[in-house]
């Protein structure tokens, strides 16, 4: 059996895949924190025959990159950037969510949350709470908060285990399959304040990206095209008898 059009559409659908995801890092570029996704291929092995074996290229799993973004300096008391391989936490609708985005604010009440309003977490997993009228925050680099001279908690930084699965959330959040633990060690690790981290996207390469892939999406297309027309020309020849 020809297996070069299965093969060819194989590639397809995985160059679709990575389409997708590209597409996705660049509508996110400029998302604070954000974290690229990257698609990740094995070969299906398939053996037609005792003697052959063909490979077909799989649709990809979506991996989340863990790679640093630019450090961007903003003046705001309110922003903070993570030093090292860390995540902040907040409480998500569903449990605890880790992020690389530190954009913060007070509520009325009080509460120091994230941009879009989730409860910012401290090493425990609590929430944390200032004094509405105490003025801007003063941020250390182990998270610990004061304001005027008083020490108020600390925002808790977080590290994820290098093998788990990482699945989105909101605010550039991510949910790994496996516990993460409260980081101690703060010499490589650490809070920046007046900083935010940009998302980790470079949008010149995955321009680049995007069309290495029509590329070869294109020449998939014309393979199935000369492929269909040699079908169609073996059925004449043998229809035909010549």
């Amino acid at each position: 059996m020809d297996t070069s059009l299965h093969v060819a559409i194989s590639g397809q659908i995985a160059q679709q895949k990575r389409m997708d995801t590209v597409a996705q890092n660049i509508a996110n570029a400029t998302t604070a924190g954000y974290r690229r996704d990257a698609v990740q291929f094995d070969a299906i092995l398939s053996s037609t025959n005792p003697e052959t074996s063909v490979a077909y290229a799989s649709r990809g799993e979506t991996i989340i990159s863990r790679s640093q973004g630019a450090v961007v300096k903003t003046d705001n008391p309110l922003d903070i950037a993570v030093r090292g391989e860390s995540w902040l936490s907040y409480l998500g609708p569903e449990g605890q969510v880790f992020t690389r985005d530190g954009r913060m604010q007070i509520t009325a009440a009080g509460e120091l949350m994230t941009i879009t309003g989730h409860q910012i977490l401290d090493a425990g997993g609590g929430p944390l709470q200032l004094d509405p009228n105490g003025g801007p925050p003063i941020i250390a680099a182990d998270g610990t908060i004061t304001q005027n001279g008083r020490q108020l908690g600390a925002i808790g930084l977080f590290t994820i285990p290098n093998n788990a699965h990482l699945t989105r959330a909101a605010d550039s959040g991510v949910i790994p399959d496996v516990p993460a633990e409260a980081t101690l060690d703060f010499s490589k690790n650490s809070v920046l304040q007046g900083y935010i981290e940009n998302a980790n996207i470079q949008p010149v390469l995955e321009m680049t990206r995007l069309i290495e892939i029509q590329r070869t999406f294109d020449a998939l297309s014309s393979a199935i095209g000369d492929n269909s027309s040699l079908s169609k020309e073996a059925v004449r020849i043998l229809g035909t008898g010549s």
